[in-house]
């Protein structure tokens, strides 16, 4: 079975996403990931990124991933804030067209955990089905005044080691949720999952589904 994704381009808020799309054959379910700080240089691409796409791909799941508006060849320039998110909701919007029937997973990275946890508080509060949320070293600080998702399935991995997401605030992010979740702490771990992305492919593997 080919494995490769396919380029697209989504009409988003600010123009044209650029995307990767995964159209899986009898998929059981539909998998978004979002990407870290574009302001860093986060694309993508992330290696990250990458690990979480090829997790879901691998346990049956349809996937995309994007750039967010003035990252490669999507249009706009950086808003750092609901701009992103709303790009998120557009590339959502996109993914689920294809697939109607199929439950639902998001998945962020760093900028891209505030990004997939503010869409899914979005998602949650229109009513509408959202099965998991999985947010890797997630920037907690950007989630503050933000409506989060009670009723999907919630995990949050975060490196012990991580240089750019302090781990205190992400353990006391977890401390304060009024809801069950899981918080999967990696040690000796960067931010970037350097020699540890096998690592972190097999604590999100079995939370898709993948034995």
């Amino acid at each position: 079975m080919l494995k490769r994704e396919n380029p697209i381009s989504i009409e988003g808020p600010a123009g044209v996403l650029e995307g990767l799309y995964f159209d899986q054959p009898e998929a059981c379910g539909l998998a978004l990931i979002c990407h870290p700080n574009p302001v860093k240089g986060g694309t993508m691409l992330n290696k990250v990124v990458s690990t979480l796409q090829r997790t879901a791909r691998d346990a049956g799941y349809a996937t995309l991933r994007f750039n967010f508006r003035g990252v490669g060849g999507s249009a706009g320039s950086h808003d750092m804030n609901t701009g992103e998110v709303d790009d998120a909701e557009a590339a959502l919007r996109w993914l689920q067209a294809q697939h109607p029937e199929l439950p639902l997973t998001l998945l962020g990275f760093s900028f891209g955990g505030f990004v997939a946890a503010a869409l899914a508080g979005r998602v949650e509060a229109r009513g509408e089905p959202l099965d998991r949320l999985i947010l890797v070293a997630p920037a907690v600080s950007r989630l503050e005044d933000q409506p989060l998702a009670e009723r999907c399935e919630l995990t949050i991995i975060q490196p012990d080691d991580d240089e750019v997401i302090e781990p205190a605030s992400v353990h006391a992010f977890s401390a304060g949720l009024q809801r069950p979740h899981e918080l999967l702490k990696v040690a000796e771990c960067g931010h970037f999952f350097h020699g540890k992305l096998v690592e972190l492919k097999e604590l999100v593997a079995p939370r898709l589904g993948q034995v």
